[in-house]
């Protein structure tokens, strides 16, 4: 099944999320996790089960986004273990998540900065909440996790200039300014604690890449000899890091941004009962898991309304509902399969 529910699958409600969470995790541990060359002390993500990379063949082709929401994936069933009180299976987490941030610097050759900014901010984000869980189980940073973050936030920052009256861009090319890049990164400012520089990207976001016919934001807008050509296409996963920036901000006009989002998210990305649209294979596969992650945010954060957070809420489980049956052969999917699932056990 790859688009809407089944009509014999029960309602949302009768499904356990942390269960189906804990079987997510196993299989992609088990389908797509392993050593990096065999090398003691990493962990990687091969990209499908159909055509598995080998030993002799580590850098055929590379994805390195997939593999920071692999990481954020870890860190999600992590934190499930400790609210169901086993420490036991957060600290296997924990110690799978380290392996896999190490064998993600390896496979870049060494270093954690890319070409693509967005990229950057994913793991950034996934980095961030691994030293977190790393001091709130060993009551210690993570030192690679803070290294990560650090030498990709520096890069996230020399990425933001005034050319379009602000933003970052897309890629090193710096010839595009899009919402993939800024949202995520924006966040990352947020958390890192330049609120100034985050609430700047996320008002640029607003005014430039902001659609208030549809309450959603657009994709992205290169500089032109006419002055902007903008990218007008609506992805899901855009809406959910901008949604976590503006409550990471918290401003009135952050937190009423926010639950306008939600509503026109409901309204524009979603079936009633059916949850959220599923965009198609590849990177598209890991989309909609992006947004119920950060929907989950929303739908626990008691400064919005309660109708706001259970719209958010209902989203979120009628989404997993669509996945509850999948069992995918791409890492994508399987992480986003993972995610969603994880979001839904947080509620």
């Amino acid at each position: 099944m790859t688009g809407a529910a089944s009509r014999n699958e029960p309602p949302a409600h009768t499904h356990n999320w942390a269960a189906l969470a804990a079987e997510a995790a196993d299989e992609v541990n088990q389908a797509f996790g392993r050593r990096l060359m065999s090398l003691p002390g990493t962990w990687i993500g091969q990209l499908s089960t159909e055509a598995p990379a080998t030993p002799r063949r580590p850098w055929s082709e590379w994805h390195y986004w997939w593999q920071a929401h692999y990481l954020d994936a870890l860190i999600d069933t992590a934190y499930l273990s400790l609210e169901q009180g086993d420490r036991i299976m957060a600290r296997t987490e924990l110690r799978r998540a380290r392996a896999l941030l190490f064998g993600i610097m390896i496979r870049n050759y060494g270093l954690f900065p890319n070409y693509f900014y967005d990229d950057m901010a994913w793991l950034a984000l996934a980095a961030g909440r691994l030293n977190t869980l790393s001091i709130r189980l060993e009551a210690r940073p993570s030192r690679l996790a803070l290294h990560a973050v650090r030498a990709l936030t520096r890069h996230l920052h020399g990425a933001h200039d005034q050319v379009l009256g602000g933003g970052i861009y897309s890629s090193r090319k710096r010839d595009f300014k899009n919402t993939p890049a800024n949202g995520p990164a924006a966040l990352v400012f947020a958390r890192s604690g330049a609120k100034e520089t985050a609430a700047a990207v996320a008002d640029w976001l607003r005014r430039e890449l902001f659609d208030p016919e549809i309450g959603l934001y657009l994709d992205g807008i290169h500089p032109s000899v006419t002055g902007r050509d903008v990218e007008s296409t609506v992805y899901t996963y855009n809406q959910g890091p901008i949604l976590a920036t503006l409550l990471e901000l918290g401003r009135p006009q952050d937190l009423e941004q926010a639950a306008a989002l939600i509503a026109a998210i409901s309204q524009q990305l979603s079936t009633p009962g059916r949850g959220l649209r599923l965009e198609p294979g590849g990177d598209g596969s890991l989309f909609t898991g992006i947004l119920c992650r950060y929907l989950a945010l929303a739908a626990r954060d008691p400064r919005l309304s309660a109708h706001s957070r259970d719209t958010a809420s209902n989203l979120v489980r009628d989404t997993a509902a669509q996945l509850a049956h999948e069992h995918p052969t791409q890492l994508s999917a399987a992480v986003q399969r993972w995610t969603v699932f994880a979001a839904a056990a947080s509620l």
